[in-house]
């Protein structure tokens, strides 16, 4: 990696391909990147000086970036094989390197305090970097997800070598990383198109868990099913939110919209926290983060400080619109263990309203190997409303549509739709509590929805 002076991203609008170009580029280097289509995230790249094509042609790849011994070709999964780019740059002789191999690097080179699991690994990833940044220890961060609190994904210190990193399992990413302290939230099995069993999802952790360095920390939920072989000198902890463990929060309480509790380390008891963003999943990602973030020496009232001062990620619980009438929200949720926490968090937040769920399922493998599943998150709504699949990497499969959930759904209020017939569809509704599910393009209908809803 330290060969190149110019870095060229395939798949640059992706959250975690986007953290590293801008790392790159405050770095110094020159970086660019092709991505499909133009989005917020892209359009904040080009305006910090990146170079973003949409435009898949050979041809388009700008001339700075074609001479192989000084340029490093980054690739994510989700680009095809038969991409015209990738395959230049395969016949070419440029080096390429998936996104996981250059964070693996960088981890080398620091103190990588990864965060790994199905679920819960941004929010947790995210409030972990912003409890150091905001302390006298900092950090560095790459997440997979804008942070509220800093409007970007990528946290840069002079001051620490500490650097905190969302460790994706898809594709065995994890695998290239070096944590000096990891956490693992859940190990729901996922990604069934790579791994194929339960069995295999749950190795890789245990995999990744065996990666930590001599003399440093897992911590991981308690009641997870795996079995760590852990290198010599690491410290195994577990937290949870409300089921025991070294890290766990207590006196939980959940009123006037806000959510406090008691953060309760090996050592000591920090009483009377309060949550800055008061749903009732965050306090299990919280106790997590905390516990890092105290391992590695933040102090009782810097965590104080900064868990009430944390105010999410971007789809992560946003509320987007709030009127007397109604109350519109939008979350990334697209597993159904995410989809079952989301909404039980709600029904907290808004006890005794009624919540309509605009749901878009993610990948026709996810559909197909977790159907009943998402089937029984779904009925904990009052009212559903089912997009069509989004594909990403993946072509249709037979057999397999959103109509192998609906049918499963035991809500008599339950619709499928186009995204096209979305709207008019909403204004038939009386709507009380709205919430958007889902990780595909669902976030471009959120702003047009917001609209709609103010305008009734």
């Amino acid at each position: 990696m330290n060969n190149f002076n110019k870095y060229y991203f395939l798949g640059i609008g992706g959250i975690g391909m986007s953290a590293l170009a801008r790392y790159f580029n405050v770095k110094g280097f020159q970086v660019g990147g092709y991505d499909r289509s133009e989005t917020k995230l892209t359009s904040d790249l080009q305006f910090e000086g990146i170079n973003v094509i949409y435009n898949e042609s050979v041809n388009h790849i700008p001339a700075d970036f074609m001479k192989p011994e000084s340029t490093l070709i980054v690739l994510t999964p989700a680009i095809p094989e038969n991409h015209p780019q990738l395959q230049y740059f395969r016949e070419h002789n440029f080096t390429i390197q998936k996104r996981a191999q250059v964070l693996g690097d960088i981890t080398r080179q620091s103190k990588g305090i990864c965060i790994a699991g199905t679920h819960g690994k941004t929010t947790t990833s995210t409030i972990t970097a912003h409890l150091l940044y905001q302390s006298q220890v900092t950090c560095s961060a790459f997440l997979g997800g804008i942070a509220n609190n800093y409007n970007t994904n990528l946290l840069l210190s002079k001051d620490s070598n500490l650097i905190v990193i969302e460790a994706d399992e898809y594709d065995r990413s994890f695998h290239w990383l070096s944590p000096y302290m990891a956490v693992i939230t859940s190990v729901d099995a996922d990604h069934l198109d790579i791994y194929e069993t339960p069995e295999a999802f749950r190795q890789s952790f245990e995999h990744f868990a065996s990666l930590i360095l001599p003399g440093g920390v897992l911590i991981m939920r308690k009641g997870i099913d795996i079995q760590p072989k852990l290198q010599k000198g690491v410290k195994l902890y577990t937290y949870s939110m409300d089921e025991g463990g070294d890290f766990r929060a207590e006196n939980i309480k959940i009123a006037k919209g806000e959510i406090r509790f008691d953060f309760v380390t090996p050592t000591e008891k920090i009483a009377d926290v309060r949550l800055g963003v008061p749903v009732r999943i965050n306090v299990e990602n919280s106790v997590a983060a905390m516990a890092l973030a105290w391992l590695n020496g933040v102090t009782a009232e810097e965590l104080r400080v900064g868990i009430s001062s944390f105010s999410g990620i971007y789809r992560r619980f946003n509320v987007v619109y709030k009127s007397d009438k109604v109350v519109y929200m939008d979350d990334y949720a697209h597993h159904p263990s995410e989809l079952k926490a989301s909404i039980s968090s709600i029904r907290d937040l808004y006890p005794g309203r009624k919540i309509t769920g605009i749901f878009q399922p993610h990948l026709y493998t996810r559909t197909r190997d977790f159907a009943n599943d998402f089937a029984d998150a779904l009925s904990l709504l009052d009212e559903l409303i089912l997009l069509d699949i989004y594909p990403a990497r993946e072509l249709p499969i037979e057999g397999v549509s959103s109509e192998i959930i609906l049918r499963n759904v035991k809500l008599e209020n339950k619709t499928l739709t186009s995204k096209e017939n979305l709207l008019p569809l909403l204004k038939e509704k009386e709507l009380d509590v709205l919430v958007t599910f889902g990780a595909g393009d669902i976030d471009k209908l959120v702003p047009l929805i917001k609209n709609q809803l103010k305008q009734a």
